[in-house]
């Protein structure tokens, strides 16, 4: 009995393997949203950027991610003060490069 199950189970195998993971959350489900988020805060100086990951966009944990200077990519809860106050800093300084850039040199 033993020599029949080894090459039904092989194929079993091989026929999960390669069928395509359904969707479960939308197309941000695993790869580009967090699983968890820090309740510690994260020091200003070290954020260049931030982008938002919601509910809306198919992700489990709403969360603000925040890329360092080093390229590192750490996940904060939008609800807290200390992330409005990282983003408002950000979008301020965006928006201060912005208004410098605007200004051309007199040719």
């Amino acid at each position: 009995m033993a020599p029949r199950v080894a090459p039904l189970l092989a194929l079993s195998l091989l026929v999960l393997w390669n069928s395509p993971a359904p969707a479960l959350g939308g197309a941000n489900d695993a790869e580009d949203c967090c699983l968890s988020v820090t309740q510690r805060p994260i020091p200003r100086n070290i954020v260049k950027a931030f982008r938002y990951l919601l509910l809306k966009d198919g992700c489990r944990v709403p969360a603000v991610v925040f890329t360092t200077l080093r390229g590192h990519e750490l996940c904060a809860p939008p609800d807290q003060p200390w992330v409005d106050r990282i983003i408002h800093r950000l979008k301020k300084s965006s928006a201060k490069s912005k208004h410098h850039s605007t200004r051309g040199s007199p040719v």
